[in-house]
């Protein structure tokens, strides 16, 4: 009997390289999937380059201002995934090292935006153990300071200085198109509870232009702040990466005053070289937020 050759038999894939293609598929830049891996643009080019070679496919187009899966990319990646968890699950011992990474996130950065971090964080290493808190920046901070927390994902506020700059937000007063003000009555606002430092900003800026507010929604979260919103009940100062569709800058048709930008920085102290490659992923996340 005539066996018919299988193209396939004895052809291997790279998995350092198959890593590379799933975080430029997820992270939709190659700039940012080299930030997660610690290594070049160039060195991450080469790697999909290689792997394309390999299944006599392109699996990725490039222009210069975005990056997105061809069909042959877009079919393989599910694939990619499973291969990459297959991979991991056979590194690990009989009974794996749980590794456990706690993580603080201010609610006025992550926002609804959250569960997209999370599942990429999830699909870089599913053994991972995450513990995310939600807080204020100054309470997470103290927090990080008093060894609770591994890192901290937190707005530059005060003196504060130092981590690792991942993106610069712009606020806006924020409304939803169905919210009616009218002239000579009090602003109304949806805002987080005291003490968030947004909040703070925003009545002193509010209070130094002379401008009359009432606080007609207080939130436990930033998405109860922008449910409020999409009500048409009030404005909200929020960043603007935030804001769902459809929502607007009120500021200039209200005559109100510029909330200016906020700086967002990563604070670590890991020492585990898998869990820190996590969090390069992570904040490879948060920098593709800001981009798209």
């Amino acid at each position: 009997m005539i066996m018919k050759r299988n193209h396939a038999t004895g052809r291997t894939l790279d998995i350092d390289a198959v890593r590379a293609f799933t975080l430029v598929a997820e992270l939709q830049s190659f700039t940012r999937a080299a930030q997660a891996t610690a290594t070049t643009q160039s060195a991450v080019s080469l790697k999909l380059k290689r792997l394309e070679d390999r299944l006599s496919a392109r699996l990725v187009e490039r222009t210069p201002r975005s990056v997105r899966l061809t069909a042959a990319g877009a079919s393989f990646l599910e694939r990619a995934r499973d291969l990459l968890a297959a991979h991991d699950r056979a590194l690990a011992r009989v009974e794996p090292i749980e590794r456990r990474l706690t993580i603080g996130i201010s609610d006025h950065v992550a926002g609804p935006g959250l569960a997209s971090l999370i599942t990429r964080m999830n699909a870089f290493d599913p053994l991972l153990r995450l513990d995310v808190r939600i807080d204020f920046s100054h309470a997470l901070l103290e927090k990080f300071d008093g060894g609770e927390l591994d890192a901290v994902i937190v707005r530059r506020e005060g003196n504060r200085r130092g981590g690792e700059y991942l993106l610069e937000d712009e606020f806006a007063w924020l409304a939803a198109t169905n919210f009616h003000h009218k002239p000579g009555e009090r602003l109304r606002l949806a805002m987080l509870a005291a003490p968030c430092g947004v909040r703070a900003h925003a009545i002193r800026t509010l209070d130094k232009a002379k401008i009359k507010w009432v606080e007609a929604f207080t939130g436990g979260g930033v998405t109860a702040v922008i449910a409020a919103v999409n009500c048409g009940l009030a404005v909200a100062p929020l960043a603007r990466r935030l804001a769902p569709p459809g929502m607007l800058d009120v500021g200039p048709s209200l005559a109100l005053p510029p909330l200016g930008r906020s700086k967002v920085a990563l604070h670590s102290r890991i020492s585990d070289a898998h869990a820190r490659a996590a969090l390069r992923t992570l904040a490879a996340a948060f920098r593709s937020m800001a981009a798209g």
